[in-house]
């Protein structure tokens, strides 16, 4: 994508709420129970009518916890109303019979929940509140019987890296439809905890290839988020194994690359904010001030994300940057500049390696 070129939309990640009822060691939201001074109902769907003129992205309501608006299910329909499509991002320990029903009747089409660990004692002391991992299960165990589809999310750390494979074994039987594999980013709460539970950038890689290995034994849906050397791996092992990458055989990683912020991905804070993902905390614009679209559209920050020859270091040099592109946020927590090389990446671009050989 060249400077200037601008798409709409293709997923918007919203922060209804910073409130929450868990205690997340790696939260991005730094959440609480405090009054956050969020936007309220009218707000809200005023921007999403702003967002459906021009755009028809996959909404995420998300948080914080986003069931603990009471107006979740009404900004859900208003959602479906004006042709998008809806989605929650829930810790799942909410989610009881009559819950599960409302959300099937919102129109929200999928649900995912966080699970941080195959058992209580990893997940539990990730979420800091004791009896969660049950809780959270329950509340998948309703959506499969209200005929909700749900996924989980894991975020990956040194913690609970060796553990990830029984977290995939979980969703398959439990009915999920995907995982999405998150790799920690250190931001809100995340960064308390980096220097103890980042991995480095050769243990990204292992996982990144047994993640694809997975994906090719199961045919389960596994989503590499907050990787975005991911995209470069299944590249390289795809061309190593003589074959091409399609959507047919392997789905969305096919079709999509990994860093979107600020080119098909946004996020919008509790109070309006747009920056370019969740876990960047560099603001574009806000809804209560600008329109959405003058924001996605005219951003010099945004725009600036979308031109790729800005980027520095290994990344400005990769030969996988139309497809993987850095953590953009990794970058920012690492040097102070979204622009510079993902700090979390071995990979050596094929220029440098050439340039060593000479």
């Amino acid at each position: 994508m060249k400077h200037g070129e601008t798409g709409p939309p293709r997923l918007i990640f919203w922060e209804l709420t910073k409130r929450c009822n868990l205690k997340c060691v790696h939260c991005r939201a730094e959440a609480g129970t405090a009054d956050y001074r969020e936007m309220d109902t009218f707000e809200v769907k005023k921007t999403i009518d702003d967002i459906a003129s021009f755009a028809k992205p996959i909404m995420v309501l998300t948080g914080g916890e986003p069931l603990y608006r009471r107006d979740i299910f009404d900004i859900a329909r208003h959602v479906v109303s004006r042709g998008l499509r809806a989605a929650l991002a829930t810790n799942g320990t909410l989610v009881d019979g009559m819950v599960a029903a409302e959300i099937k009747a919102s129109g929200i089409e999928r649900v995912s929940i966080s699970i941080d660990g195959s058992d209580a004692s990893v997940h539990d002391g990730f979420r800091g509140i004791p009896g969660c991992f049950d809780e959270a299960m329950r509340g998948a165990a309703k959506l499969r019987e209200a005929g909700v589809d749900f996924q989980f999310n894991t975020t990956i750390t040194r913690r609970n890296a060796s553990g990830f494979e029984k977290v995939l074994s979980m969703a398959m039987e439990s009915g999920a439809r995907a995982l999405h594999v998150f790799m920690l980013v250190p931001v809100g709460c995340g960064a308390e905890i980096a220097e103890t539970d980042m991995l480095s950038g050769e243990e990204y890689e292992r996982i990144l290839g047994r993640l694809y290995e997975l994906s090719r034994e199961t045919g389960f849906e596994i989503k590499a988020t907050c990787a975005p050397h991911y995209y470069r791996i299944i590249r390289q092992r795809a061309r190593e194994e003589g074959r091409k990458i399609t959507f047919e055989t392997d789905g969305l990683s096919a079709v999509t690359r990994g860093c979107l912020a600020g080119t098909g991905v946004c996020f919008i804070s509790h109070r309006g904010d747009v920056q370019p993902c969740g876990y960047l905390p560099l603001v574009a614009g806000n809804v209560r001030e600008t329109q959405f679209r003058e924001i996605w559209e005219s951003s010099e920050l945004f725009n600036g994300l979308r031109d790729f020859s800005r980027l520095t270091g290994k990344c400005g040099e990769c030969e996988y940057v139309a497809f993987c592109g850095g953590c953009r946020a990794r970058a920012y927590y690492e040097t102070g500049s979204p622009f510079d090389e993902e700090p979390y990446c071995g990979y050596e671009p094929a220029r440098r390696r050439l340039g060593d050989a000479d």
